[in-house]
């Protein structure tokens, strides 16, 4: 009896203290990961001879926070897929229970998607006031319509989220997908079709293996089985290689289609969209090392949930590069197809 007593409050004591620091963390990771957006565009133009688009700083930020607010939810989704696959699965601290963050992830994106469907009402310029955003102008333009389908899906999927069927919310963030796909190559493009198929594919890995990998690590703090949680962590690291072979297919692909193999590694240190590449294919780079470092771990460890420590920082990284993926979109695009 005094055992129990003893060990009850060592076990709750340290709580509160650990989840304000890991609130801390978070918050101060988020501020330096603002700072990309905010302050790459100017660093990435530095002697290009190209000039921005205006704003190009706040539509980065916001483009940001728009990816963000996409990988959180479709990490929650496809993470309770797999833990349903997950033999000894504590039936206690079932995936259902976690406080969803899908919520707070589609006022978010709401908000982003608000403000970047503003900058299109007013020609692609930052609105000076309110006054000069004209709404009804965004239903006349392709880019419009798709501004406006991509907040009224973050709209969509909050009411899914909060609902009594969460997983409805796939539709809504599946519109957001294909409307960013469309965004992203306007009809003007040679082979716009297949640009969007590419960016497409890209982006939907990539919110799966980014917010997927998050909702793994939060799912592995509620459940109290460290054989189901080295298990869950098993299963998702064997499609986080499949979602990373088919990142690294469409993403080259996509590469070669704005930069010819024959100018690519001029435009890699010569324009902006190139250094902006260049420092994401690195980016990735890392992500793939700390990912084969916690497989390793998975496998090797005598305690397989140590692959933990290389799963955090896989991803803060991949929160870099979600961040690197909205100064991309922010910049010119390389003067050659």
């Amino acid at each position: 009896m005094i055992r129990p007593t003893s060990e009850a409050p060592d076990a709750s004591g340290p709580r509160p203290r650990s989840g304000v620091g890991r609130a801390v963390v978070v918050l101060v990771l988020v501020a330096l990961g603002a700072l990309i957006p905010l302050l790459g565009p100017s660093a990435a133009l530095h002697g290009t001879g190209e000039a921005a688009a205006p704003g190009a700083d706040g539509i980065a930020l916001l483009r940001t926070a728009l990816f963000a607010a996409l990988s959180v939810p479709l990490g929650e989704l496809f993470v309770r897929r797999l833990a349903h696959a997950v033999a000894g699965a504590p039936p206690a601290a079932p995936p259902t229970v976690l406080r969803s963050w899908a919520p707070y992830a589609a006022g978010a994106g709401f908000v982003a998607a608000l403000g970047l469907a503003s900058v299109v009402a007013t020609g692609n310029l930052v609105p000076d006031s309110v006054g000069a955003i004209d709404i009804g102008g965004l239903y006349e333009s392709r880019a419009g319509r798709l501004a406006l389908v991509e907040v009224n899906a973050f709209l969509v999927a909050g009411l899914c989220a909060l609902s009594r069927r969460p997983d409805t919310q796939v539709w809504p963030l599946a519109a957001v997908i294909v409307a960013e796909a469309l965004r992203a190559h306007p009809t003007t493009e040679t082979s716009a079709l297949l640009g969007s198929g590419l960016t497409l594919v890209h982006l939907t890995c990539a919110a799966l293996w980014a917010g997927g990998l998050l909702s793994v690590l939060r799912t592995l703090r509620r459940w109290r089985s460290p054989a189901a949680g080295a298990a869950l962590l098993a299963v998702y690291a064997r499609l986080a290689a499949l979602l990373l072979a088919a990142i690294t297919a469409s993403g080259v692909a996509s590469s070669l289609r704005r930069m010819p193999a024959g100018t690519i590694l001029e435009q890699l240190t010569a324009t902006a969209y190139g250094r902006t590449l260049l420092a994401k294919v690195l980016l990735v780079a890392v992500v793939t090392v700390l990912a084969l470092w916690a497989r390793i771990r998975l496998r090797r460890a005598t305690e397989p949930l140590t692959a933990c420590v290389p799963a955090r920082a896989e991803v803060v990284a991949l929160g870099l590069v979600v961040a690197v993926s909205g100064l991309l979109t922010a910049l010119p695009l390389p003067i050659r197809w």
